[in-house]
């Protein structure tokens, strides 16, 4: 009589797989809960590998960096500036190709034929005009462009991307009011200057908050504000709009108070900006010539 070892059972044979690729032998296991896990599956860990699940259960469960202003705190380049560059460059080339864009799309206060305007329903141009410029003028562009991508820089990663991409899009709307209230205009407007005044006015606030100098940021306001009025066909009221609201919004978020309720309280703050130029824009368009 001959004695052998037990045969193994063939559960114990079976060479491990991936769970998430059940066709992949693996034999590295996750240092974390043991599964194995393929080439593609793995990640570098402190010790040997873990599984891409554990990396991302990991990443769901760390805090969340913020900024001084709440905003959620992000390394690398300023996503928001870059892409609003890009897309207020990439409608410039677009006018200058595609006959009409800048009929359709821009802002006049009093709506003349082939101009647009407020009257009747066209309340989008207010905004899209601040995506347009001048196509005969690309100094126009740059200029605004070159300040946004300075200004963008220094505010985006202080207030957020959620936040700036507020302040820039509301500040636009607000330069548009300005013109609707403060001018005659029947020609229509165009440019992004409404949007990047709005962008000193909150620099200034968020320096001040900080405790900063803001004399080179009042000398610039100043230069810029004489420009529009000793400059032909630059429109002043929206640079003013622009700033006032760009004030208010960084005032919103750089004071709000710290804590649980801070975000709660800037987004609130933001949405009675946004409804109190609703209000302006309806009174104004209440006083256009029928």
């Amino acid at each position: 009589m001959s004695y052998g070892l037990p045969a193994p059972d063939a559960e114990s044979q079976q060479a491990p797989v991936c769970p998430r690729h059940p066709d992949r032998i693996s034999y590295v296991r996750c240092q974390r809960c043991g599964r194995p896990a393929c080439a593609e599956c793995q990640r570098p860990a402190a010790v040997g590998f873990q599984c891409v699940d554990c990396v991302r259960e990991q990443a769901a469960r760390a805090p969340v960096r913020k900024t001084a202003f709440g905003g959620v705190a992000r390394g690398g380049a300023p996503v928001v500036t870059y892409t609003l560059i890009g897309v207020c460059v990439v409608v410039f080339l677009l006018q200058l190709v595609v006959p009409g864009l800048t009929r359709a799309f821009s802002y006049a206060p009093i709506y003349t034929a082939g101009a647009g305007g407020v009257i009747p329903a066209e309340p989008w141009r207010m905004l899209t005009a601040a995506f347009l410029h001048s196509p005969s003028s690309f100094l126009h562009v740059a200029f605004n462009m070159y300040a946004l991508y300075i200004l963008g820089k220094v505010l985006e990663p202080a207030m957020g991307r959620a936040r700036f991409l507020a302040l820039y899009l509301i500040s636009a709307i607000a330069g548009s009011v300005g013109v609707l209230l403060l001018s005659n205009f029947q020609q229509s407007v165009v440019g992004a200057s409404g949007a990047v005044f709005g962008l000193f006015g909150a620099l200034f606030i968020i320096q001040r908050k900080r405790g900063g100098d803001v004399r080179q940021i009042v000398v610039l306001i100043a230069i810029n504000a004489v420009l529009g009025f000793v400059v032909q066909g630059i429109a002043w009221q929206a640079h003013l709009g622009g700033l006032l609201a760009g004030a208010a919004c960084a005032a919103v978020v750089a004071y709000a108070p710290k804590g649980s309720r801070q975000a709660r309280l800037q987004w609130a703050g933001l949405a009675v900006v946004v409804l109190l130029l609703g209000v302006l824009t309806f009174v104004g368009v209440s006083l256009l010539p029928v």
